[in-house]
């Protein structure tokens, strides 16, 4: 018998190639001889880098960045075969990299992101993949404009500080310094939301409470994306603000329409299509999955749901292992989920569930195999 598993990372705990493992020592417990493929997965988000090279044989590499808060760090990019580069906002500007008394929605920056782009360029790179998911700013893909060559100044001809609320006084963009690069590479944006840039749906109401923002300042950052979006219009001729997905990434969707003529894809099925989860499934009699939570937002473009739709065509089972189960999870039984089921095997802390996650993995999958091969006599 042939299984896949295609789970997501489970986050803080372990990767999405580390989770897949600890199911595949489950199943053969269960079943020494089974067929296992394993496709790690993501959705755009943190660990998409990781996922892709793991499910590619890529390769990891380093680069030396500007952080969220203008902190020289470390970050890490994919590099494919085909000389494609994948690159994460949560890796260069993302809430995983600041502790919360030290976060600054206001003033965060994207120029991390611009430098990784400038990093995959002079490797070669002729696709980018940008996963816009986990960001802790709020400026428009400013930073990351800047970064690429891109001017944007006051009403004095002076250069904007960093972050979003320094948007406010923008009264020009000057593109004409952009890498020219950036014209022969094809860009594509894996991003899992459709929101508009400003506005009650917008960037900055949406997104920015979990990056700290009061309220007074999610009116602050709405205000000054308008003025972002004002100016980009009388600059480009074009009007983007309210097109779905400018809002991803604190706006960064915005900046990669207007600046990178980038496509929007999401992020479950891109990983999928670059990993051959279809092609592997088609032939498969079982597939296990998993994520963190599982809970009615994970309808919303998160891997499970991504997994279960790509299977559900082929009629083939899926199930789900998760950390934990929220409420309405069963929501996701009819986007082609056979069956859910969490990890934990009694009340235990939250540092107790994540250190002894890949063992209760390992657990649950063989409790699966051995109820799966029961019921269809394969046992």
């Amino acid at each position: 018998m042939k299984i896949v598993i295609a789970p997501d990372s489970f986050k803080e705990s372990l990767t999405a190639l580390q989770v897949a493992q600890a199911i595949e020592a489950g199943i053969r417990q269960a079943c020494p001889h089974a067929q296992t493929v394993c496709l790690p997965m993501a959705d755009g988000g943190e660990g998409t880098t990781q996922a892709i090279v793991d499910g590619t044989g890529g390769e990891l590499r380093d680069a030396t960045i500007t952080g969220a808060l203008g902190e020289r760090r470390d970050a890490v990019w994919g590099w494919l075969d085909d000389r494609c580069a994948v690159i994460e906002m949560a890796q260069a500007a993302g809430l995983e990299h600041a502790e919360a008394t030290a976060r600054d929605v206001r003033k965060a920056s994207s120029a991390g992101v611009g430098e990784l782009i400038l990093a995959a360029l002079d490797a070669g790179a002729q696709r980018i993949i940008l996963g816009l998911g986990g960001s802790s700013t709020n400026d428009g893909g400013s930073g990351m404009m800047v970064a690429l060559g891109a001017r944007l100044s006051d009403a004095q001809g002076k250069p904007l500080a960093p972050g979003g609320a320094a948007l406010a006084t923008l009264a020009q963009i000057d593109l004409s310094g952009l890498d020219a690069r950036l014209k022969q590479v094809r860009i594509e944006l894996a991003c899992d939301v459709d929101n508009p840039l400003c506005g009650p749906s917008g960037a900055s109401s949406i997104f920015g409470p979990q990056k700290g923002a009061t309220p007074e300042q999610v009116i602050e950052l709405d205000g000054a994306l308008q003025r972002l979006a004002d100016v980009m219009a009388d600059t480009i001729g074009h009007d983007h603000r309210d097109t779905p997905g400018a809002g991803a990434a604190g706006g960064l969707g915005f900046a990669g329409l207007t600046v990178l003529n980038a496509e929007f894809r999401p992020g479950v099925a891109l990983v999928a299509e670059l990993t051959g989860l279809a092609r592997a499934v088609s032939d498969a009699d079982l597939v296990f999955t998993g994520e963190g939570r599982m809970d009615a937002q994970t309808l919303h473009g998160k891997t499970p749901v991504g997994v279960a739709g790509i299977a559900k065509g082929t009629g083939v089972p899926v199930i789900a292992l998760v950390g934990a189960l929220g409420e309405n999870y069963q929501a996701t039984y009819a986007a082609g989920m056979t069956a859910a089921f969490s990890l934990v095997p009694g009340p235990m802390t939250l540092a107790q569930a994540c250190d002894t996650a890949a063992a209760q993995l390992t657990a649950r999958a063989c409790d699966v195999m051995r109820l799966w091969m029961a019921a269809t006599g394969r046992g």
